[in-house]
């Protein structure tokens, strides 16, 4: 794919998803999720497990068995996806917030939208529109740059940031990846940036506010993805999912 910048290709479907209400119109239309959840607001350590339907209104149906995944080195804190983060009876007021540079992983509800990898193409079946990393592609973290939370080719655009995150990485971490849409939609200056699913260092070792699980297992879940079922992150404290479950309509999940 050909980008000046990458979230320049999902906008439209950000605002016709924005415009149908929050959480509940972007589950409504989901047939595919990733569930994340941790023990508590500080946790590391945390679980994925990925659900199906066959259509709107039908059961989740758990596809494979539950993934071991790290967050943030600072756990979760409220982040801003399909709806604001701010809204009554689902924070309260003790909830931390996500910020830039807090290490900690973004909770709540994010559309899954473009997959990143080394490899000049993705590998045969994958769906999800694909990004081919190159030396010069870069995630602005520079909350006065215009690109803030944007993952940019510099030679492309006229770079007017001074931090970013290098996409091209000599530890192998983005090897595989997947942008979390989280602080897109809108984008707030500071409210964090440059969110993926990608590999991990291993078990107990948190990033600084992605997810992350073993390169096998990434694999196998953006193998599975597919933009026509418009797939859907969730990420909470194990308590805060179990308290927004039934508002929500999530899964019902083993204890």
């Amino acid at each position: 794919m050909k980008f000046g910048w990458l979230y320049s290709c999902v906008v439209a479907v950000c605002a016709a998803s924005l415009a149908q209400g929050g959480e509940q119109a972007a589950l409504h239309n989901s047939t595919q999720i990733l569930v994340v959840t941790t023990p508590d607001w500080n946790a590391v350590d945390g679980t994925l497990q990925a659900y199906e339907r066959p259509r709107a209104r039908k059961k989740w149906k758990a596809v494979g068995a539950p993934i071991p995944v790290v967050v943030g080195k600072n756990g979760l804190g409220w982040g801003a996806g399909v709806a604001p983060v701010r809204d009554a009876g689902r924070q309260a007021a003790s909830d931390p917030v996500k910020k830039e540079g807090d290490n900690k992983s973004p909770a709540g509800i994010f559309r899954l939208s473009t997959v990143f990898g080394y490899a000049a193409q993705e590998p045969p079946g994958w769906k999800m529109p694909y990004i081919s990393l190159t030396p010069s592609v870069e995630c602005v973290d520079d909350a006065r740059s215009k690109f803030y939370n944007r993952v940019v080719d510099r030679a492309a655009v006229a770079p007017d940031w001074k931090s970013y995150e290098q996409m091209l990485r000599a530890d192998g971490l983005y090897r595989w990846g997947l942008v979390v849409d989280h602080n897109a939609d809108q984008v707030t200056a500071g409210a964090g940036s440059c969110i993926f699913l990608h590999i991990w260092l291993g078990p107990g070792q948190g990033t600084t506010g992605c997810t992350a699980m073993t390169q096998e297992q990434l694999e196998g879940v953006l193998a599975r993805l597919n933009p026509a079922r418009r797939p859907l992150l969730v990420q909470l404290p194990r308590p805060q999912y179990m308290k927004l479950r039934r508002r929500w309509k999530l899964p019902k999940q083993k204890r």
